[in-house]
């Protein structure tokens, strides 16, 4: 590769570099060590030490070309090889195209100052089309050239970054470098002779996290498939360890969980994947998921600065963050001040206080922020104008005190204005009212203890919306938070959830959005729809709104709307328990958009078909409970009691277990803190019980005493009415219980585990969630072994590995692809089997690697021809168990099954005449070929009936899911008998002359080959003297056609469709297999078995013992290499 020019001191490098070319203007050098037999001696052993710890241009490739100076000391360095064939091709490139010219100048100043130019401009031309974007692009050109050469994967691997750190292996640390590329985490090291060489799949990867013990201050621990490796020793060990999170999950949602990587725009294509892009990315999320804004929302800028709070008289630092459409602010002190400025809702942005670097920001409702020490104001100032559409105004800049103490009236009065913008338009199905305020309006006369407390607290929210404003810019302060863990109003619940949730702005920028989803959605039916039915009268049926026909028609409206607008998740248990709950409090429209904030950011993957969001919160709160209630852990012995005890908890926030009017202070909580409230009060309920836990001598009595902890949750301030509420209506037999506040075990829950923190919570999201997906993984694997170990003779150990190899190669074919078609065909909602399905092309590779019969020169033909076997219902992709029975029947079947293999990939629809394009390949064909034959669909003599059923498998397709046909299916499967050799088709001419080329190439390479040739030479013969015999018989008048005459037939009707032009091959989708007519021979499988009996040289070759191991064990260091050669 060409190098930016460099000076380099010849004098002091003679001793690392040998000479191996020179002209008046170049020089090609060896390292010393390289090329030499014995690896050089010491001093070999010592550069290659070297050059895998230092890092520089001139030690990391074995060859490099400098630029000489006539009569100087000083050259410059310009390529750099990795091989000798690399370096000689630049050295020939200067020799044509550079050598020549330079003989016009005059001076050697000219001379350099060319060569310097010509090199710079062919690193230019090589960077138009490369990937790399990096800050330092020579450092990094050589980071991928060291790359490429120690570990030699495909081309499209992209190489991310990489660092310098140590490897340990045992107690000895092992210095190098390790390589961070789309799909692999690679290591490697060269210390005195002893080359470590590492190479980690991400997709492979079930534990990543940051450890210390004595010995190592502060690694990053990788766990993959079972084997622990540490890494330690970097520069900037967070930076590192933030890169490999975020690849190994870009990763195992590319490869594990398609439905929500599919609509991951950003992370689709591989090879737009770079450091920056992947950092920028973390500190998007981070941003969206703290101020609870659209995922779409990317962080532009952050600035640090202080900003005036009115209501306490002071500055306080922070850092103010732009997106797209919001400018947000956090103070860094812990009084947690907060504000959230939609763009839409600005009105003027000023310049004030030029001294100070003041930025002023007005809204609508008469509102104003002002920021000072903002680092190059004016420029934002500009920038934030533009992009709001507003233009800067003298008048505003004094009514920044003023505007943040208007009076609380006109502020709800605009709020309110704001949410009923929404409602223009809107259909007159859609519900404009909540449904509290429909069933249980509050009396204003009733001036009770519960009604006078509820009073109450409606009016400290109101001095605190005076204090800090009200809708979507109030500020957000320590003050809030005690409000909101004190119980939110029944009066204000739906607004402040609105809001809290940042389901506001949703709803702001998609007006009349929810009104077309109901008419789009009505009269619709899908299995969503279907089970929203079934589930409306289960949804809080003790609620008298959800026992008459508007509560149960507005969660319908709302359930199907969301079904239609999201159908990768569309209907999933719990979503109708907690639906039901914001309709109570919320309008029709806004509990849509709630529901939209919890299922797409608040929980995310929490409801689709494997609840993966939900499984990981769980490992979250098994970590939190080691970590905080060491006590409970010791005694439990299996850690999977919380998980199955507190699934309900997470999936409808504690509404399920909880009496209504105690849920819905924990949902209070939850949408201003988000999951970090339910994993607080999930501690705090489990702390609560310790006593009687403890004591508990089974998973049994310990769910009774948490059910009867849950029975007696009061919320003694609830100002609902009796009949609704559930706490009220216990039998006297569980009275016995003492009676527990909820306000009180949420103050509680924040008291003692309060210091979790969201950034810590939302790491070991990102931690756990490797795990959680990849015992998913085991899960299949398990049940896939299971079912396939029934059907075939592998030990249980070999048909795990053939799992891990298949699986593998599913994954390879995604690497690097950006839309492969393979990723589409995994799909974790079908059965197990069927999650994963290889297409001819890689088993093509699977097959070169693992069957015995893969040294034949036909071996591309016979993995088409297997290929086309094993997929019976043509839709082109086998499963693991179709593949596993092909192979077990090669290497652990009888003479009989494996001749029968044999007999059936010769006759259809399994056979197919194929033959190259290209005759310099031989037999072997390219990937485009074998896709195309493997597409053919051959007539063959079985009935047509059975044909069509099985082409109408319920696989088939992969939509709505016919369960009756699977049932089918399976019944057909139950009842089928073993399969009679008597069925099978004849064989006709050319397909026998087929058939016997493959034996003859199978017994290439035998100890017996030449008795093998000479008995399949006999069987050949004494076949078509039999088949010559029995026409004679048949039809004494006819004469018979001789051996000969059939081979030279059989020759002819392999030239045949040679005769066919290119388009017609293209063209016709189903191939007849060749005619036979009268004149044509052709053998039954009974005939061809018994002549093969009569020699025992071939009965020995069949019956040999055969062992997969070597072959597997070969196949797991090859498979990469396979598949990057392909």
């Amino acid at each position: 590769m060409w190098l930016k020019p460099e000076e380099v001191l010849l004098k002091s490098a003679l001793k690392l570099w040998v000479l191996e070319r020179s002209n008046r203007y170049f020089v090609l050098q060896r390292r010393r060590g390289y090329g030499e037999d014995g690896g050089g001696g010491i001093t070999g052993l010592l550069m290659g030490t070297l050059d895998a710890v230092l890092d520089s241009t001139s030690k990391v490739a074995p060859f490099r070309i400098l630029h000489q100076t006539p009569d100087s000391q000083v050259y410059w360095s310009i390529a750099c090889g990795a091989s000798r064939e690399e370096i000689t091709e630049h050295w020939d490139w200067l020799e044509h195209n550079v050598m020549k010219t330079l003989s016009v100048f005059d001076s050697n100043e000219d001379v350099t100052s060319f060569v310097q130019g010509k090199i710079r401009g062919l690193i230019a031309e090589e960077g138009k089309g490369s990937f790399i974007k990096e800050e330092d692009p020579e450092k990094f050109r050589e980071a991928i050239l060291k790359f490429e050469k120690c570990f030699g994967l495909a081309e499209q691997e992209k190489l991310v970054t990489y660092y310098s750190c140590s490897y340990w292996r045992g107690r000895m640390p092992c210095q190098g470098w390790l390589y961070l590329s789309t799909n692999f985490l690679s290591f490697y090291s060269f210390l005195l002779g002893a080359e470590i060489k590492l190479v980690i799949s991400w997709d492979e990867i079930s534990k990543l996290e940051k450890t210390s013990n004595v010995i190592l201050t502060e690694s990053i621990h990788v766990c993959s498939r079972g084997e622990d490796h540490y890494f330690s020793m970097f520069l900037h060990i967070n930076e590192t360890f933030l890169l490999m999170e975020q690849l190994a999950n870009y990763a195992v949602r590319r490869l594990f969980d398609k439905e929500t990587f599919e609509s991951d725009l950003v992370l689709r294509d591989p090879l737009q994947i770079t450091k920056r892009g992947l950092e920028n990315r973390a500190h998007s999320e981070q941003f969206s998921a703290f101020f609870r804004l659209p995922k779409e929302e990317t962080l532009k800028e952050v600035h640090e600065c202080f900003l005036w709070v009115p209501f306490c008289h002071f500055n306080t630092l922070g850092k103010m963050c732009i997106s797209e459409n919001y400018i947000c602010f956090a103070s860094q002190d812990g009084s947690l001040c907060s504000i959230i400025i939609p763009l839409r809702e600005v009105i003027a942005v000023e310049k004030a206080d030029p001294a100070n670097k003041g930025v002023n920001i007005s809204t609508k409702g008469k509102r104003a922020f002002r920021f000072t020490e903002v680092k190059d104001f004016e420029h934002l100032v500009a920038k934030l104008g533009i992009r709001s559409g507003t233009t800067s105004s003298p008048h505003h800049i004094a009514s920044t005190e003023v505007a943040t103490t208007s009076d609380s009236d006109t502020l709800e009065d605009y709020y309110e204005g704001r949410l009923m913008a929404g409602q223009k338009g809107s259909s007159k199905t859609v519900s404009t009212e909540a449904l509290m305020t429909v069933f249980h309006p509050q009396d204003a006369d009733n001036l009770d203890s519960k009604m006078l407390k509820e009073k109450m607290k409606e009016q400290s929210w109101n001095i605190l919306f005076v204090e800090c404003g009200r809708g979507v810019s109030m500020f957000r302060t320590k003050k809030t938070r005690d409000l909101v863990l004190r119980g939110i109003p029944e009066t204000l619940r739906g607004e402040l959830w609105l809001l809290f949730s940042g389901a506001v702005n949703d709803m702001a920028t998609n007006p009349g959005y929810y009104t077309e989803l109901v008419e789009k959605s009505l009269g619709t039916c899908t299995l969503a729809t279907d089970e929203i039915e079934r589930d409306l009268r289960r949804s809080l049926p003790e609620h008298p709104a959800f026992q008459s026909d508007t509560g149960i028609s507005a969660l319908r409206r709302v359930l199907t709307a969301y079904a239609y607008r999201n159908p990768k998740i569309g209907y999933c248990q719990a979503m109708n328990i907690l639906t039901s709950v914001l309709l109570l409090y919320a309008k029709e429209e806004e509990a849509f958009w709630l529901l939209v904030a919890v299922c797409e950011r608040m929980l995310p993957d929490y409801f689709n078909r494997r609840i993966i969001g939900a499984l990981v919160d769980q490992a979250v709160f098994e970590e939190l409970i080691r970590d905080h209630l060491s006590q409970l852990t010791d005694h439990m012995t299996d850690m999977t009691f919380f998980s199955s005890v507190s699934l309900s908890w997470f999936l409808t926030l504690f509404i399920s277990v909880l009496p209504i009017e105690s849920a819905v202070s924990v949902v209070d909580c939850f949408f201003y803190d988000g999951i970090k409230a339910i994993l607080q009060l999930g501690l705090a309920v489990l702390d609560y019980n310790m006593d009687k836990l403890l004591t508990c001598k089974d998973d049994a009595e310990a769910v009774t005493v948490l059910n009867r902890f849950f029975d007696s949750v009061t919320n003694k301030d609830s100002p609902l009415p009796q009949a609704v509420q559930q706490a009220s209506n216990l039998n006297d037999t569980k009275s016995y219980h003492p009676k527990v506040d909820i306000t009180d075990l949420i103050r509680e829950s924040n008291e003692k585990y309060g210091d979790i923190r969201y950034e810590d919570v939302e790491s070991m999201r990102c931690r756990n969630r490797l795990y959680v997906i990849q015992t998913l993984e085991v899960t299949t694997k398990q049940n896939v072994l299971r079912v396939v170990s029934q059907d075939v003779k592998f030990s249980p150990s070999d048909l795990e590995e053939l799992y891990e190899l298949f699986k593998k190669e599913h994954f390879l074919s995604c690497y690097w692809s950006a839309n492969s078609p393979v990723l589409r065909h995994h799909d974790p909602s079908l059965p197990y089997l069927d999650q994963y399905l290889i297409d001819c092309q890689q088993f093509r590779v699977l097959y070169h690697l693992l069957s015995p019969w893969a040294h034949c020169a036909n071996r591309d033909s016979l993995a088409l021809w297997t290929f086309r076997l094993l997929d019976e219902n043509s839709d082109c992709l086998i499963n693991f168990k179709e593949f596993a029975c092909a192979l077990d029947v090669m290497y652990n079947g009888s003479f009989t099954d494996k001749l029968k293999l044999l007999f059936k990939l010769h006759i259809p629809p399994a056979f197919t005449e194929v033959e190259s394009l290209s005759p310099s390949k031989g037999d072997d064909l390219s990937k485009e070929e074998l896709i195309h034959f493997s597409q053919l669909h051959v007539s063959s003599p079985v009935d047509s009936q059975e044909a069509d059923a099985l082409k109408r498998s319920p696989e088939k397709g992969k939509e709505k899911i016919d369960i009756q046909a699977y049932l089918k299916q399976w019944q057909d499967e139950l009842l089928k008998k073993e399969e009679n050799i008597k069925d099978l088709p004849r064989m006709n001419q050319f397909q026998f002359i087929q058939f016997s080329k493959t034996l003859y190439n199978l017994f290439h390479g035998d100890p017996e080959e030449e008795l093998l040739y000479w008995a399949i030479a006999t069987v050949t013969s004494l076949l078509l003297k039999m088949e010559e015999v029995g026409r004679r018989l048949q039809s004494p008048t006819s004469p018979a056609k001789s051996p000969a005459s059939a081979g030279e037939s059989s020759t002819d009707s392999q030239n045949a469709p040679k005769k066919d032009s290119a388009p017609q091959q293209t063209e016709r989708r189903n191939v007849q297999s060749p005619r036979r007519d009268d004149h044509e021979w052709s053998f039954a499988f009974e005939q061809i078995l018994a002549s093969l009996l009569n020699e025992p040289a071939l009965v020995r070759f069949f019956e040999k013992p055969l062992d997969i191991k070597a072959k597997v064990e070969n196949a797991k260091t090859s498979q990469l290499k396979a598949r990057t050669r392909v």
